[in-house]
């Protein structure tokens, strides 16, 4: 199936419409919250966004509703873990993929050996680097594990 040329933003617009149609509470909620998100990002870059931003942005709100899962479960509010998991699902459908341990790690490799880094002091350099090649691609927190683990070895 060839990728969908459509940005996340033209996408939550179409599929603002559908679920209006559809009657579809949570899922209207959860796509009206991205909008909203998007939108602020707009007004503060004071124009359009590229998509690799409104990915970023997107990928904000899903690492916001985990957070709150964490904070919810350790509450005993299972009603309230449920509903934040089933709105990250909605929006977690507008990112695209992101990438396997394994290619993360040979980012990681092509970094730390055109950085020539040589050991743990060097995580922040490599970490730059590597956050700008892996945009929206990778989540953070795994990046610096791998980099660590990586970083380590050569110590």
């Amino acid at each position: 199936m060839p990728a969908d040329p459509m940005t996340p933003a033209a996408r939550l617009d179409d599929d603002l419409k559908a679920a209006l149609r559809a009657g579809d509470k949570l899922r209207l909620g959860a796509i009206r919250r991205a909008r909203a998100a998007l939108k602020n990002a707009e007004i503060e870059a004071r124009g359009d966004l590229p998509e690799e931003a409104q990915t970023r942005v997107l990928r904000g709100l899903v690492k916001q509703h985990r957070e709150s899962i964490e904070q919810f479960r350790a509450g005993g509010r299972d009603d309230l873990v449920e509903r934040e998991e089933l709105e990250m699902s909605v929006i977690e459908g507008y990112l695209p993929a992101l990438l396997d341990e394994a290619a993360i790690a040979a980012v990681v490799d092509e970094v730390v050996a055109a950085e020539g880094a040589a050991g743990p002091a060097d995580l922040g350099r490599v970490m730059r680097a590597a956050m700008s090649r892996l945009a929206g691609r990778a989540d953070g927190n795994q990046v610096r594990a791998i980099a660590q683990r990586r970083l380590e070895e050569r110590a």
